[in-house]
């Protein structure tokens, strides 16, 4: 259709942006403080030979020149300070709309991240995790009870009684001087009966009695 009727569509521009905008002004700003000294030069120029000359139709005319000049860095100055201001404006704008930008993103992130919490805490079961924590309990103390067991002491206990001991060690005693007075007329002296080993039926070799050994029977 834009051939047959002799029209051709042109491709729009891309919008301006801040920083495209503040890159403008500062070469502008650039360009206007070049002015700026050069017009500060010719001034400085002009007031050292009006400070040499005398009054008079000359000097009259250089002073209209300088007062000229004087105006000219006025205007620049001017446009100087509302090109400055303009660039601080636009620099907040921009900061702002930074700021902006960082704000989103995180944003986003936090809507990420408390998407992706919640499918993954969906699939944890509180209860298995409770019973676990039982189970583990469990098996804990049973790990306790059986390390206790194979801990156990065989010794005497502590709540034995003291004058029971002292009784039977004395029993003992009494029965070993009995059976010395029983089997005193052996050679060697007598082994006391619950000091005395059973020979098994089997061996022919009697026990050492005294010191010396009985010749094997038969």
């Amino acid at each position: 259709m834009n051939r047959l009727f002799g029209t051709s569509s042109k491709p729009t521009a891309p919008k301006p942006t801040l920083s495209t905008a503040i890159s403008s002004l500062d070469t502008r700003l650039s360009s206007i403080d070049v002015k700026l000294a050069s017009l500060t030069a010719e001034l400085s120029g002009y007031q050292s030979k009006l400070s040499k000359m005398r009054d008079g139709p000359g000097k009259s005319a250089l002073k209209q020149k300088a007062l000229k000049v004087l105006r000219q860095r006025k205007q620049y100055e001017a446009q100087r300070d509302q090109i400055q201001s303009q660039v601080w404006n636009m620099e907040q704008a921009q900061t702002m709309q930074d700021n902006l930008k960082n704000t989103m993103v995180t944003i986003d992130a936090l809507k990420t991240t408390n998407k992706q919490l919640k499918k993954e805490y969906g699939k944890v079961d509180i209860d298995k995790i409770e019973r676990l924590q039982d189970e583990m309990a469990d098996l804990l103390d049973v790990g306790n009870e059986i390390q206790e067991s194979l801990a156990r002491s065989y010794e005497v206990p502590e709540d034995v009684d003291e004058d029971e001991l002292d009784a039977e060690l004395e029993a003992l005693g009494q029965e070993v001087e009995l059976e010395r007075e029983m089997y005193g007329g052996l050679e060697g002296g007598a082994v006391p009966s619950f000091m005395q080993d059973e020979v098994p039926e089997f061996v022919d070799e009697k026990p050492k009695v005294g010191g010396k050994v009985k010749e094997v029977a038969g």
